[in-house]
């Protein structure tokens, strides 16, 4: 199943003469789950990309349990208005969307509310991608340089400028998800952000960053960043995120940053040289300037993944990896099993 990206999109008619959207944005796949539990084991973006097109995706039964768990969950939860639509957007190649059309009909047969399946070809998309991220990439792979096939991995970071102007907002998630709520709730969590704020994002929990920002971390020995939450820079997780295309497009800070002499800057400045695609980025501009992000409680993506913690970081794993407070997604990364209901 080489999905690539699943746009779910929830058109709201609030009234006659009034209007509300909501677009939820997962990130379906082999690809998200592959560039986590991979980068881990310190292969690329190239390796990983080799390794999706080598792989008869739509045979794996793991990643056809992942989707099954994924989708169940938002179905059996969900809760949408009279008049809402659940619009789903798949990003595939032709024998993806074949996989996905059968898969779909069985998993939303249950559902109690309204919706519509669009698909999208993963090509269009990539070339449009990758004239914005070509040069980004050579900073967050491991070594595999600007593949135009990888473009793919930073699709949040240019979102705002290949959308159409229309999408204002798109909650983006990981295909390895659970739910425990009704996913129009996460889109509430936009009312929180602060002027300014052009994504909504939870910490890393996992000492991630800790370990790629060690050169910076020891030529610093003081700071903060690659430290435990409250009083750290843990970075962030990618899993789930809450774009904000209007303000993303509205924001000339983020869109400096996008240009290639500035993310040299910053990956020199912090000697960060990272694997993990987008998640990097806004680790990266996140430790240099905040006020562009709003920080989603733990329980909006609580991940599971412990690699870290056996593999050399035992003694302050616990510190990145508490939780507090209700679960309302589980985060499966690196293949970690998510518990039962």
């Amino acid at each position: 199943m080489a999905f690539l990206r699943l746009v779910v999109r929830i058109m709201g008619r609030i009234s006659t003469f009034r209007s509300y959207q909501f677009v939820v944005l997962l990130a379906a796949a082999l690809a998200v789950v592959a560039f986590y539990y991979f980068g881990s084991e310190k292969q690329n973006f190239s390796s990983t990309t080799k390794r999706i097109k080598q792989t008869q995706v739509d045979k794996s039964r793991s990643l056809q349990d992942k989707f099954r768990v994924a989708m169940l969950s938002m179905v059996k939860h969900g809760r949408f208005h009279e008049g809402e639509v659940l619009v789903l957007h798949f990003v595939s190649d032709q024998a993806s969307q074949e996989l996905g059309e059968g898969m779909l009909k069985e998993f939303l047969q249950d559902a109690t509310f309204k919706y519509e399946v669009l698909f999208h070809d993963v090509v269009a998309l990539t070339q449009k991608l990758f004239p914005i991220v070509e040069a980004m990439q050579k900073h967050f792979s491991a070594g595999s340089g600007a593949y135009y096939s990888d473009s793919i991995f930073f699709l949040s970071v240019a979102m705002h400028h290949i959308m159409p102007q229309s999408l204002t907002r798109i909650v983006q998630l990981d295909l390895d998800l659970k739910y425990r709520t009704n996913i129009r709730d996460l889109f509430q969590e936009f009312q929180g952000f602060s002027p300014g704020a052009v994504i909504g994002i939870a910490r890393e929990m996992q000492p991630v960053y800790r370990h790629t920002f060690w050169q910076y971390r020891k030529e610093n020995p003081k700071t903060r960043v690659g430290e435990p939450a409250p009083e750290g820079l843990p970075g962030f997780n990618s899993g789930v995120m809450l774009l904000d295309l209007g303000a993303m497009r509205a924001s000339a800070l983020y869109n400096q940053l996008l240009e290639p002499s500035n993310v040299a800057k910053l990956a020199d400045q912090y000697r960060f040289r990272g694997h993990l695609g987008d998640q990097d980025f806004f680790t990266m501009i996140g430790m240099e300037h905040p006020e562009l992000f709003y920080s989603l409680a733990c329980g909006w993506n609580r991940q599971l993944c412990t690699w870290w913690r056996d593999h050399g970081y035992g003694d302050v794993f616990q510190l990145y990896y508490r939780c507090e407070g209700p679960i309302y997604i589980y985060h499966g990364n690196c293949n970690s099993p998510i518990p039962d209901d």
